[in-house]
């Protein structure tokens, strides 16, 4: 089967990969990253998928695009522009896929939230995210050193993988393949990983939901994912034994075996 390779135009400048061939998947990269991070699942799903692969609002081939990077008006703008199709969010991609399925389920046909969770910091009532503090310090130091802010929080997303020092390696290389995304687009994303909370969201989903997790990940807790999974209907958790934060790097073939054997339906 043949495979192909276009990018999809809107008016909004925000840059959509279309790569394969296939029942459609929608994947979202995480922060400061873009949509070549993905390149591992795109190799194994493509002859079975068509792939669009999203560069977020500042980030990668989309740093000059129109919409700020915010939940709600990127979700409209992507749920018009796409069609409808299951989501994959990773880390914090997995806030615009979650919004995506919660509040446009006539665009969203399923949900895959890899090492993502509908709320990243720690409360009263959420004992297994991450200290809000963690992410005001990432921000403070995104303006005294940019870089090695940057550097720091890879090298937290690459903690604990069995690949730890391939993992990191890559990430390093993709966080520049596409140019230096914008200081201030990462304080925003920044801010939406330490204030959002789409955790009321998930009781009322009316699309079946996959929540992949790696058992060594130190800034999604599986646990959290587990409890999230807990609250949705028609959701199934799974652990990926020895993976980080970004096991679509490092264990690609289970990742691609897991979205694969849900069929079209997600």
């Amino acid at each position: 089967m043949s495979t192909r390779a276009a990018t999809l135009a809107n008016p909004h400048g925000l840059h959509i990969e279309v790569a394969g061939s296939g029942p459609p998947l929608v994947l979202l990269h995480g922060w400061a990253m873009h949509g070549g991070v993905f390149a591992p699942l795109r190799e194994r799903l493509q002859a079975q998928r068509t792939l669009y692969l999203v560069d977020l609002p500042g980030h990668g081939h989309s740093r000059d695009a129109a919409l700020p990077l915010a939940v709600a008006p990127v979700v409209e703008v992507l749920a018009d522009a796409l069609p409808r199709a299951p989501w994959l969010g990773w880390s914090l991609g997995g806030l615009f896929a979650l919004q995506a399925a919660a509040s446009r389920p006539d665009a969203v046909a399923g949900l895959v939230m890899l090492c993502a969770s509908p709320r990243f910091v720690k409360g009263a009532d959420w004992a297994f995210g991450m200290s809000p503090e963690i992410f005001r310090d990432f921000a403070v130091g995104l303006r005294s050193d940019y870089r090695g802010t940057l550097d720091r929080f890879i090298a937290l997303e690459a903690f604990g993988s069995d690949d730890a020092r391939g993992e990191l390696r890559t990430l390093r290389h993709d966080v520049f393949a596409r140019g230096e995304p914008a200081a201030r687009v990462l304080a925003d994303g920044l801010g939406l990983l330490e204030t959002s909370d789409l955790r009321a969201d998930l009781p009322a989903l009316r699309v079946p939901s996959l929540w992949l997790s790696g058992r060594r990940d130190r800034l999604v807790d599986p646990r959290a994912m587990r409890a999230a999974a807990a609250l949705a209907p028609r959701a199934e958790a799974y652990t990926i034994e020895h993976a980080g934060h970004a096991p679509f790097l490092t264990h690609a073939d289970v990742v691609a075996e897991r979205l694969l054997a849900l069929g079209e339906g997600i």
